[in-house]
């Protein structure tokens, strides 16, 4: 939380295009599948800096468009506080500027003051919200489906715009939803952009293996993510998918180092830039925006109930979990949670062989790479991913200009064309 206070850090990267537009560059030189922006939409002044001040994601994503030619763009849009006629609207033009190589980050917004910034008395509780975004995804990809493929005719000898019978209005009238369509923006390059889901709760995995091309997580070992890994790709074929259907991707924050003392020494100086207090503030982040200066530093780790559960569920039951069976204080609890020590770690070969052993042994289908330092992506770009080349487990080249050709996944059928019906009824 205290990165921009590093030597080789932008301070104003969360608003600074031309290092947004540098980073994304430096991704696709990498042939990476995919930059992701993530989001929220509730600040005070104990918020994590670069949270403070930020580009809107589509926005920014919009003008990366422009600036890239293979690499996916991903950005984050909460079904809680969007309506979904609009946010389909925004995503497939996204998926049309860019040909094909947009990204939906779907999140229910975990932080209870957002519901102040969206003229709401309450936060919807944890379940509520799932149910909310399963009906919302419902809903964004029927409008989706709107236009087939070629009903854009165009003929200017006959004055035929469009095919009537390719015009497919939705009229969804449900629980939290009621939206009429048709979308007035055609089917995008890519059939629809690819969508993505980021909770790691009960909820948030059900939802990702109903609706997901990709999902995010982060576990802390293996054996972690195999339990992780199993559980959602086994859900998939109650909605009669196949487990390709659905990428797993662990976010994983990584440090390449010349040897474990650089790499110690390149911890430490990060580390060092977080004060206790600073510290405190992010742990409560996680909890409500709890404030956990009220109580002993060095004390156990106070018992505070269910607090956090509306929030970041799987990020707080873990955080209480560790400090109940390893017995640690508040401070060091906090410390923890604000400058983790990344798990992968180590020489450019020590992290590829990392990485070869989570992939290959179904603790991850990719990985979402977060420098631990400022200087450390673009070592990674130049250093791991040469590796990973050469053993056969990453590309050369990108397959295609799609984001969905990246993943591998097939265009998505229109479920209101001909043909869908005709499989249905078959």
């Amino acid at each position: 939380m205290s990165a921009w206070r590093h030597p080789a850090a932008t301070a104003d990267a969360s608003i600074n295009f031309d290092f947004a537009r540098e980073t994304a560059r430096k991704a696709e030189e990498g042939k990476l599948d995919f930059l992701f922006i993530a989001d929220g939409l509730y600040i005070n002044e104990k918020s994590i800096p670069h949270f403070l001040n930020r580009f809107e994601p589509l926005t920014l994503l919009s003008a990366l468009a422009g600036a890239t030619r293979h690499l996916g763009l991903v950005g984050t849009v909460s079904t809680s506080y969007s309506d979904p006629f609009t946010v389909a609207r925004q995503f497939a033009s996204l998926d049309h500027l860019s040909g094909g190589r947009a990204g939906w980050n779907v999140v229910t917004s975990p932080l209870e003051g957002s519901a102040k910034n969206y003229s709401r008395e309450h936060h919807p509780e944890h379940a509520l919200r799932y149910r909310i975004a399963d009906e919302y995804l419902e809903v964004v990809k029927g409008l989706w489906d709107s236009w087939e493929e070629d009903a854009f005719i165009r003929n200017k000898a006959t004055g035929e715009f469009f095919d009537k019978n390719k015009l497919h209005p939705l009229n969804h009238n449900g629980p939290f939803f009621r939206v009429a369509g048709p979308l007035n923006i055609g089917r995008t390059p890519q059939g629809r952009p690819v969508i993505f889901q980021a909770g790691a709760s009960s909820d948030g995995k059900k939802l990702a293996a109903k609706h997901a091309d990709a999902i995010f997580t982060h576990q802390y070992t293996l054996s972690e993510a195999q339990r992780f890994y199993r559980d959602v790709k086994q859900q998939l074929a109650g909605h009669q998918r196949h487990p390709d259907d659905l990428h797993i991707f662990q976010g994983v924050s990584v440090i390449v180092g010349e040897d474990a003392q650089d790499v110690e020494r390149q911890y430490q100086q990060t580390a060092a830039l977080v004060s206790i207090e600073n510290a405190l503030n992010y742990l409560g982040r996680y909890f409500e925006h709890h404030d956990f200066s009220q109580y002993p530093l060095d004390e156990p780790f106070p018992d505070i109930g269910e607090l956090g559960g509306n929030s970041f569920r799987s990020t707080t039951d873990h955080i209480k979990q560790q400090a109940r069976e390893r017995g640690l204080t508040l401070r060091q609890v906090a410390l923890e949670a604000a400058t983790p020590r990344p798990v992968f770690h180590g020489t450019p070969e020590q992290i590829a062989d990392e990485m070869q052993l989570w992939f290959e042994n179904e603790g991850a289908d990719g990985f979402i790479i977060q420098g631990g330092t400022p200087e450390v992506f673009p070592r990674f770009v130049d250093q791991v991913i040469p590796l990973l080349q050469a053993r056969g487990l990453f590309r050369k080249e990108y397959p295609g200009t799609t984001l969905r050709e990246s993943f591998d996944l097939p265009l998505p059928e229109n479920q209101f064309a001909p043909s869908s019906q005709l499989q249905e009824v078959v």
